[in-house]
């Protein structure tokens, strides 16, 4: 959600247009080797290219949006703007890929939109609807599969999770906040303002220690160290941590952060595979990892949970959810985030974990606290903050084209909360003692 994401030549954006008039947005040259199936357009018979442009047509015409084909053509029934520059390259790559030919069409710059995460939003909030339904049965026959080299096996886990978090610390420091939290923070009320991000960092992770009873002595298991504020959280209330990662720039840095904090002495963080861990813990707490743990290796990701969880122990996961017929519609098939973000991920859905807990372990979900639009608000503040840093970022060496995939990757994901289809919630799970 592969191509290799590298770091590139710097450039800056293109600006969209006001909405009234048609914008200019020349295509800027994209690195063929990096970007190949961005730098050329796809392969895709006629035939497919024009049922594509018929359906596309139909979905725009019906949806609160202006959709502006070249200089000429509108579709719609109003609202925030969608820019088509180049539309026979538009309906050709969602003809030959979909949803990743659409998201390739943004990061080529042949649609842009002033309002990015409006149109977005319309789009998610038709999502189920947007493929008429008789090719939605016919899904498994159009769609492409996952790539088996993204399967989140313990070697294909490290390369997944290397190709997004083990980009660079310096870009994600420059659009986090200070916590270096890269989950969705609890505010108190909206709209959510920068200088308040961190205090909702910690109110999401205090939330989440109060629900797995984390105090003096707790021997806490984290599963997805990030970059050590929860590990440091947890060793203020006088926890033993003991915190896995599969990223070494996140270790490294999680490491230096917890020393100097003064909390070495208490904090163990591992370069390790979740299923390699041993050991009987007090409380397990893990924000936003279920989703790179693939379809496939949720029952053993539980089941390992359930293993390493002591009788009375409590676990308190933060986890994105979709809705579960979407889930299971989509949940073999390859996605734009899965080819260019994160490679093996998959939501989960609320049913699929109750289903595969209580079938599969001990483990019961004792409590839910689900608080989507705080997400929202937390990527609207990472986009706004990605965008002023425009020009850092292209210092770092990303090119032109990372930005635009960065700037659709936050926007798309920040439109998926605030249709509703998408959700995140903390879950809190006992042993079901009689078991």
């Amino acid at each position: 959600m592969s191509v290799s994401v590298s770091p590139a030549s710097p450039g800056s954006p293109g600006s969209p247009g006001s909405a009234t008039t048609p914008p200019t947005c020349p295509r800027a040259a994209v690195d063929a080797v990096r970007w190949p199936d961005v730098a050329r357009l796809p392969r895709a018979s006629w035939l497919r290219t024009a049922l594509a442009e018929r359906i596309v047509r139909r979905a725009l015409s019906g949806l609160e949006l202006r959709v502006r084909l070249g200089t000429t053509e509108m579709l719609g029934l109003g609202g925030p703007v969608l820019d088509v520059h180049e539309p026979k390259a538009f309906f050709r790559r969602i003809g030959a890929g979909g949803l990743i030919g659409f998201g390739e069409s943004y990061m080529a710059g042949e649609w842009s939109a002033t309002d990015l995460v409006g149109v977005l939003t319309v789009l998610a909030d038709r999502a189920a609807s947007l493929i008429p339904a008789p090719l939605q049965k016919l899904r498994a026959l159009w769609a492409r599969k996952q790539p088996a080299a993204q399967r989140n096996t313990p070697e294909g886990s490290r390369e997944n999770i290397r190709h997004h978090y083990d980009l660079s610390n310096d870009l994600f420091a420059l659009f986090l906040d200070e916590t270096l939290s890269y989950s969705s923070a609890l505010f108190r009320g909206f709209p959510a303002d920068r200088s308040l991000l961190a205090a909702a960092q910690h109110r999401k992770i205090d939330r989440l220690l109060d629900e797995a009873r984390v105090g003096p002595g707790t021997r806490l298991l984290e599963i997805g160290t990030g970059w050590g504020e929860l590990a440091v959280r947890a060793a203020g209330r006088g926890a033993r941590v003991h915190t896995v990662t599969l990223s070494q720039e996140q270790r490294q840095l999680a490491v230096e952060r917890i020393r100097d904090a003064g909390f070495e002495d208490r904090v163990t963080v591992e370069l390790l595979d979740y299923r390699r861990v041993v050991g009987e813990y007090d409380a397990v707490v893990s924000v936003e990892m279920i989703e790179a743990v693939g379809a496939e290796f949720w029952p053993e990701y539980f089941m390992i949970l359930d293993r390493l969880l002591a009788p009375d122990g409590r676990i308190a996961l933060q986890a994105i959810t979709m809705p579960h017929e979407r889930m299971l519609a989509s949940k073999n098939t390859f996605t734009w985030i899965q080819k260019y973000v994160f490679p093996g991920g998959l939501l989960p859905s609320s049913e699929a974990i109750e289903q595969i807990t209580t079938e599969r372990t001990a483990l019961r979900v004792r409590g839910r606290e689900g608080f989507g639009p705080h997400y929202a608000e937390t990527l609207r503040l990472w986009r706004e903050r990605f965008e002023e840093q425009a020009p850092e970022v292209g210092a770092l060496g990303f090119d032109q084209t990372f930005r635009r995939l960065w700037t659709f990757y936050l926007a798309y994901s920040e439109a998926g909360f605030r249709s509703g289809y998408l959700d995140v919630q903390q879950l809190l799970l006992t042993k079901e003692t009689s078991r």
